[in-house]
C-alpha cells in the first residue's frame, strides 16, 4: 500500500470533504478523489459512500481510517528518527577497547565524543586485542582497539606506537641497564597478560623466537597488579613504555626491551567493507583529528 493515497484519504475524512483535503495536501481536487479511488482499487472495497456533496466512511472506510491514521503517524515519527540519526541526534556506537592504554589513549576521545554528540548511544566492550578482533569478525561492534600485527581483513586507523619495557625489580641484576633482550631474561620468571591480550601472543612468540621457553608464573588481566608482584620481586613484567611510566614504583626499574617485533602499536580497526553508521563514521573522524590522516584504505560506502 503505497502511503500517498492513504494520507490524501485520511485528509478527506479529517477535512470533510475532497476540496479542503487537496488544499491540505498541495494538489488539485481531481488528483485526490483520483488517489482515494486508486486506493478503493487496491483494497477492493468502497471507504466512502458518496450522498450528494457529502461522504459518509463505510465499514470497511472506518477500518482503513483508523489504522491509515497510525500507520501515517508511525511512517512520520520514522522519518524524524532517520533524521535525527542523519543528525547525529541520535544513534548507536558500538566499541571495543582493551585494558591495556585505553585510560590514556581513548579515555579523552571517548569524553570529546559524548561532548559533540551526547545523544549517540556508546556501547562499550573490554577484552583483550586478541578477543576483541574475534568480536569485531562477529559483526558485534563497529570498532575495535587492537595491536599490530592483525588480519588483513581488516582496516585500521593507526593511534599510537610504543617500544615495551621490561619492569624490573630494583635489585635485579639487569635493572640497571639502558636496554634488555629477551634471552638476557630467560633464567627470570614471566609476568604476563593472560590469553586473549596481543601482549601475552608477543612476549610468548618473541621468547620462542629468541630461542627459550620463559617460565610464567603468573598471567593477569590487572596492570596494577603486576606491577606490584614485580616490586614484591616475583619476576618480570612487560608493558608499553607511556603506561610503564604511569605505574613507576620505588622498588620498580623500567628498562627498555630492545627486541625486534615486540613493538606495541596500537590501531582503531573495522571490517573491510562493512557498512559504518553515521555515529560510527562520526568517531572514525574524531579518532583521524586526533590521531592524523589516515594512512590505509577507506571502507567502500
Amino acid at each position: 500500500m503505497e502511503f500517498r493515497p492513504l494520507r490524501a484519504f485520511v485528509e478527506v475524512v479529517r477535512q470533510g470533504g475532497f476540496s479542503q483535503a487537496a488544499k491540505t495536501v498541495f494538489a488539485t481536487q481531481s488528483t485526490v478523489s483520483k488517489a482515494v479511488k486508486h486506493l478503493e482499487e487496491e483494497i477492493g472495497f468502497p471507504l466512502l459512500d458518496r450522498i450528494g456533496h457529502r461522504s459518509v466512511l463505510t465499514a470497511a472506510g472506518e477500518v482503513v481510517y483508523r489504522r491509515g491514521v497510525k500507520l501515517l503517524a508511525d511512517r512520520d515519527d520514522l522519518l524524524a528518527e532517520l533524521d535525527e540519526i542523519r543528525g547525529l541526534r541520535r544513534g548507536v556506537l558500538r566499541l571495543g577497547l582493551p585494558p591495556v592504554g585505553s585510560s590514556t589513549l581513548f579515555a579523552p576521545l571517548f569524553a570529546l565524543y559524548r561532548q559533540r554528540y551526547p545523544g549517540i548511544e556508546v556501547r562499550l566492550v573490554e577484552h583483550g586485542s586478541d578477543q576483541l578482533e574475534d568480536t569485531l569478525r562477529a559483526g558485534e561492534i563497529d570498532f575495535a582497539g587492537a595491536l599490530l600485527p592483525m588480519s588483513e581483513e581488516f582496516d585500521r586507523q593507526p593511534v599510537k606506537q610504543e617500544p615495551l619495557v621490561a619492569l624490573l625489580p630494583s635489585g635485579h641484576a639487569l635493572a640497571t641497564r639502558d636496554a634488555v633482550r629477551l634471552a638476557e631474561l630467560k633464567d627470570t620468571p614471566f609476568i604476563i597478560f593472560e590469553s586473549g591480550f596481543s601482549l601475552h601472543r608477543i612476549i610468548l612468540d618473541a621468547s620462542r623466537w629468541a630461542g627459550f621457553e620463559p617460565d610464567v608464573v603468573a598471567r593477569s588481566s590487572q596492570m596494577d597488579f603486576m606491577v606490584e608482584l614485580v616490586a614484591a620481586g616475583l619476576g618480570v613484567a612487560f608493558l608499553p613504555r607511556m603506561i610503564g611510566e604511569q605505574r613507576a614504583r620505588p622498588t620498580v626499574r623500567q628498562v627498555l626491551l630492545d627486541e625486534p617485533g615486540t613493538e606495541w602499536s596500537m590501531v582503531m580497526a573495522w571490517r573491510r567493507h562493512a557498512y559504518l553508521s553515521q555515529a560510527a563514521r562520526a568517531w572514525l573522524d574524531l579518532v583521524r583529528e586526533v590521531h592524523g590522516a589516515d594512512t590505509h584504505p577507506k571502507p567502500d560506502g
